[in-house]
């Protein structure tokens, strides 16, 4: 697949071994100090399905135009990764996050660190380990005249979970960075765009509304600029210096989201339904259709949603690997 661009493109994803003794040592020792419920420590949020070959079978194979990927742990590494790879760079948490806020358990806070990443390029899409390119993908699914494609669409979120009560947060910041007026007089035909499909309804009821709400969250591989992050910051610095230091996720934190609705605020994007060629699958309600949508490859990505309540969940892991297998058999260069 031929790169249609002159800049490079990165990729950064994120991953844990749970299996790890020191991992699991100051895991229990963190959990131990703090008073945190089981959205913030339960097993499935650092269980690892033995599935990231696959991830670096499919970047290899459906997006070999990628420049270099940013392989971010807290000092682990899988058995089976070439390391000496030209396009892996391995990142520790210690190299990019202030040591007082390690160890960390909590997503939001690795997340809102990685443009410290050394090297990182400009333009790179964020990965979590649970999500799965499935076939062919062009850079212009990520970067279109330079920047990042993404979909900027309303969505209102009532605060039924502490997830939700984060993205309240990530807009508390928005609003009072960005006159919502100003930004869609400016960017309107981004806002208001038939790529959307009709799912910008809510865009438009809202056009007199003069205070930004959540936006459309989509699992998703997620395209930025590296300067996203240093406007924030800049801005918001109080705020996610605070936050950093909860090790596992708490109500008061911001989620990645907020670099991404300002990244939209700016207008440093190109209109993009990812609806059309992503997919979140919960296995916890739809492992048939995860499975059969990775045999078919459905989808450009995907998203393999992990929950507690999985049943016979060994069963499933293993039709999924398969699944996988069916699609990408042969081993990656990135593998020994």
């Amino acid at each position: 697949m031929k790169m249609s661009n002159d800049f490079p493109i990165d990729f950064v994803i994120v991953w844990v071994d749970m299996n790890d003794p020191k991992w699991q040592e100051d895991f229990a020792r963190a959990k131990g100090m703090e008073n945190t419920d089981t959205y913030n420590t339960g097993m499935e949020r650092f269980r690892d399905y033995g599935f990231l070959k696959y991830w670096f079978r499919g970047v290899e194979k459906f997006a070999p135009w990628v420049n270099k990927i940013h392989f971010l742990t807290c000092g682990q590494k899988p058995e089976w990764l070439d390391v000496s790879h030209p396009k892996i760079h391995l990142v520790e948490h210690k190299d990019i996050i202030p040591a007082q806020y390690l160890p960390t358990f909590n997503s939001g806070v690795i997340e809102r660190y990685i443009h410290k990443i050394p090297g990182l390029s400009e333009h790179f899409v964020y990965f979590n380990d649970d999500f799965y390119l499935l076939r062919p993908t062009p850079v212009e699914r990520f970067f279109k005249n330079g920047l990042p494609c993404d979909i900027a669409v309303f969505q209102y979120n009532p605060e039924w979970s502490p997830y939700y009560t984060m993205l309240k947060n990530n807009i508390e910041i928005i609003n009072a960075r960005f006159d919502k007026r100003e930004v869609f007089k400016e960017f309107r035909d981004k806002w208001i765009n038939r790529e959307y499909k009709g799912k910008d309804r809510m865009n438009k009821l809202l056009l007199p509304y003069g205070k930004f709400i959540t936006l459309r969250v989509h699992h998703n591989a997620q395209p930025y600029l590296k300067k996203t992050f240093e406007e924030a910051w800049e801005f918001a610095e109080e705020n996610l210096y605070a936050t950093s230091s909860n090790r596992f996720r708490d109500k008061s934190d911001h989620t990645h989201e907020l670099f991404r609705t300002w990244q939209i605020c700016r207008g440093n994007f190109e209109p993009y339904n990812t609806y059309k060629d992503t997919k979140m699958f919960p296995l916890m309600v739809k492992p048939k259709k995860a499975i059969k949508a990775i045999r078919n490859q459905e989808y450009s990505l995907i998203c393999i949603n992990d929950n507690k309540h999985i049943r016979n969940y060994d069963t499933l892991m293993s039709d999924i690997m398969a699944a996988f297998e069916s699609i990408l058999p042969e081993k990656s260069t990135f593998e020994l």
